[in-house]
């Protein structure tokens, strides 16, 4: 019993930090949000109140199937700041012909 408690109480300590808030690109500066998808690769962000997405710095943190498509988000001091890229399936761009 008191593994069962000892496990339950490890699983609630591990999955509180799921819900930590996602940075904000509203918060950021253009070079500060540029340099988080840089500096780790592959990050998700918010980019609104209600809207977030991942973005990434090059083509090798997307799964195989993916193409990447450059994107722009707005920042603290920009309203449309070249992030870097997301990943998009590259199945999609051939229905978009």
């Amino acid at each position: 019993m008191k593994a069962i408690a000892l496990t339950l109480a490890l699983t609630a300590f591990a999955t509180g930090a799921v819900a930590q808030p996602r940075p904000s690109t509203l918060n950021m500066s253009c070079g500060q949000a540029r340099g988080v998808v840089a500096s780790r690769g592959a990050v998700v962000l918010s980019t609104g109140r209600f809207t977030y997405d991942r973005y990434v710095i090059d083509r090798n943190f997307c799964e195989i199937n993916e193409t990447i498509e450059p994107v722009w988000v707005p920042t603290a001091d920009t309203p449309q700041c070249p992030i870097g890229y997301r990943c998009r399936d590259a199945d999609l761009d051939f229905f978009d012909r």
